[in-house]
C-alpha cells in the first residue's frame, strides 16, 4: 500500500473525452522574493469510470498510477454539483 497518494480539489473544466474529465487546481503561492500572493493554475486529466461529471462541478481527485499518456489521476467524489 503506498502511503504517498496525493489528493486535490478542482473545477471540471471539460468533459468532452470518454471516461475522462480535466480538472483545474487553482493554488495560491507567495512570491519568494516579492512577497505577492500568486495564483498558479494547473491542469490535471482524471479518470471518470462512469461519466459523471459535467462542468462546473467541483470534485476530489486522487493520484494514480499511469492510466494513459496524460492521465495520472482518478476522480473520487463530487463534492459539489453545478
Amino acid at each position: 500500500m503506498h502511503t504517498n497518494t496525493k489528493y486535490t480539489i478542482g473545477k471540471v473544466i471539460s468533459n468532452k473525452m470518454h471516461k475522462t474529465i480535466t480538472v483545474e487546481v487553482n493554488n495560491k503561492i507567495s512570491h519568494s522574493k516579492y512577497k505577492k500572493i500568486i495564483t498558479k493554475t494547473n491542469k490535471y486529466y482524471a479518470h471518470d469510470e462512469n461519466n459523471e461529471c459535467h462542468i462546473g462541478d467541483i470534485v476530489k481527485i486522487q493520484s494514480h498510477r499511469p492510466i494513459s499518456k496524460k492521465k495520472r489521476w482518478i476522480f473520487i467524489q463530487k463534492i459539489l454539483e453545478k
